[in-house]
């Protein structure tokens, strides 16, 4: 999250009038409180809120809510990947071992649950875990770390940049269809985009 917004006085939501209603109830939608999880387990879901939450320096509960819980449907939907390289699983089986090898993992090398770690230690597993070398290597066997935390990664950003909250911090309008752009040239903002405040 963004420490200082340059537009504290913005509310995406206030153009959703301007949205088509396709549009308008997608994006709704991504403010309505989470009833369940079709994928993950309760422990696993505040895991990977937990970890979501240091990936994206942020900490806001209806933020974190909505990333889960989009994760959560992709994993459980299981759309397609597009391409993945050889022997490496499928996005739920590598998550859903992954989030089981970091358990292990930490209750070997640091004597505690992931989730009970401190901040610091909890980062320096996941950053070893972005490079390969996260110990013990016999519970890493089957997971590839690497391509594990760039799975996670990326699932984490691509929901946690699709909350309109997180539009408005940094002062995106919205879809522009139907009204469109008029003012496209470089340094020139429509009347309806975020003006900078500070």
């Amino acid at each position: 999250m963004i420490n200082q917004s340059h537009y504290p006085s913005f509310d995406v939501m206030n153009e959703k009038n301007e949205w088509d209603d396709h549009t308008q109830t997608i994006v709704t939608s991504r403010l309505k409180t989470n009833e369940g999880f079709q994928f993950f387990t309760s422990a696993e879901a505040e895991m990977v809120g937990r970890i979501s939450s240091l990936l994206v320096n942020d900490e806001t509960p209806d933020v974190l809510q909505f990333v889960v819980a989009h994760i959560d449907q992709t994993l459980h939907q299981s759309p397609g990947e597009s391409q993945r390289k050889p022997g490496v699983p499928a996005a739920s089986a590598l998550v859903r071992t992954g989030l089981q090898a970091i358990e292990q993992g930490a209750q070997s090398v640091y004597g505690s649950s992931y989730m009970n770690l401190d901040i610091a230690e909890q980062k320096r597993y996941l950053q070893h875990i972005s490079e390969s070398i996260a110990e013990p290597q016999k519970v890493w066997t089957t997971v590839p770390q690497q391509e594990l935390f760039k799975k996670i990664q990326n699932l984490t950003v691509e929901a946690y940049c699709s909350h309109p909250k997180i539009w408005s911090e940094i002062g995106y309008a919205g879809p522009a269809y139907p009204r469109g752009y008029v003012r496209t040239q470089l340094g020139q903002l429509d009347p309806w985009e975020a003006q900078p405040e500070q």
